[in-house]
């Protein structure tokens, strides 16, 4: 999925000084930002008050929306640098493309992680026969210095490992590892993605480790996190240091839980691009607008995003916080 802001700004991500050490509530406030033709985004990561979460450096929450009549989502080929992006359904179908040449549709519960490495172009799009209702989230995860020019690569996971327990909680590991569940989805750094369906009644906590830091989105219903009750499309930073988590529900709710070991590197993050100078970035835009390095997206009825403008100010990450 892309950033179609047409004039983002550069954002300074990473480093352990904005990282709370102590467990902590920190509500995020999302901004609506408008993908594609007719779909709507609420934004959570990067957020004014939260630059990221472990690597979790990007979050969508999009939906649930009534697409019968509606094209749905429709984003064309545009190019991505230095990160991963998952893709991750409660309701709907998305057709990935790219310049790898996959092409595969995504469903509810199924992972759709793309590797950007050192460069690719995908493009997302509902299917022309599509399921009356979208709901999903999307997220990038920044990767570390030594994997950011990494070969590009896409996988498709439909078999994910699940965690149960609580008398109602059913945890599919979308990404790295929760209580024990590793998922098969390629990781680079240490995180964990996992999603949350909990049955009206749930009461429970779920192990957590110490040395990352954590995230609750609510996808759905409304469920009480440490404490906290969270309205859909809501997302509560909960810092480092807890063993466990409190979760608890009066109504069916679906949570996502996003954590990791916080991330070291600075990085500048723009439109699609996570690099490490004003330099990196400058360079990935010109590229894309030459048709370099990022290939072509064959199949897709349309023509590529072209990138917006650069800022007249370069922004500088400052170095590597230890």
């Amino acid at each position: 999925m892309s950033n179609l802001d047409v004039k983002p700004a550069p954002t300074v991500c990473g480093g352990r000084e904005d990282v709370s050490a102590e467990p902590v509530h920190e509500l995020l406030t999302a901004r609506t930002v408008t993908l594609g033709e007719s779909t709507q985004v609420r934004r959570l990561l990067p957020n004014l008050g939260r630059r990221m979460v472990g690597a979790w450096c990007f979050v969508d929450h999009y939906g649930p929306d009534d697409i019968a009549r509606e094209s749905g989502m429709q984003v064309p080929p545009h190019p991505h640098m230095g990160l991963q992006t998952v893709s991750w359904l409660h309701d709907g179908e998305v057709l990935h493309r790219d310049s790898l040449g996959s092409l595969q549709t995504v469903r509810p519960r199924e992972l759709g992680l793309m590797t950007s490495g050192r460069a690719i172009s995908h493009s997302e799009e509902s299917p022309r026969d599509h399921p009356r209702l979208l709901h999903g989230a999307q997220l990038w995860v920044a990767l570390p210095e030594a994997h950011r020019n990494t070969a590009p690569a896409f996988e498709h996971h439909a078999d994910l490992p699940v965690v149960t327990g609580g008398g109602g909680l059913h945890a599919t590991v979308i990404m790295g590892e929760l209580d024990g569940a590793v998922s098969p989805g390629t990781t680079h750094t240490p995180l964990v993605g996992a999603d949350l369906a909990l049955a009206a009644g749930t009461d429970t906590r779920l192990p957590l480790r110490p040395d990352f830091e954590y995230a609750a989105l609510t996808m759905s219903g409304e469920a009480e996190v440490d404490g906290v009750r969270l309205a859909p499309g809501s997302m509560l930073y909960l810092g480092c240091g807890r063993r466990d988590l409190a979760i608890r529900a009066d109504v069916d709710s679906g949570l996502m839980l996003l954590g990791g070991e916080p991330f070291d590197e600075k990085i500048v993050m723009w439109w699609n691009f996570v690099g490490r100078s004003n330099e990196d970035i400058a360079q990935a835009r010109s590229d894309w607008m030459s048709g370099s390095r990022f290939g072509d997206v064959r199949g897709y009825d349309g023509a590529p995003l072209p990138a917006p403008e650069l800022p007249p100010v370069p922004l500088k990450p400052r170095g590597r916080v230890r």
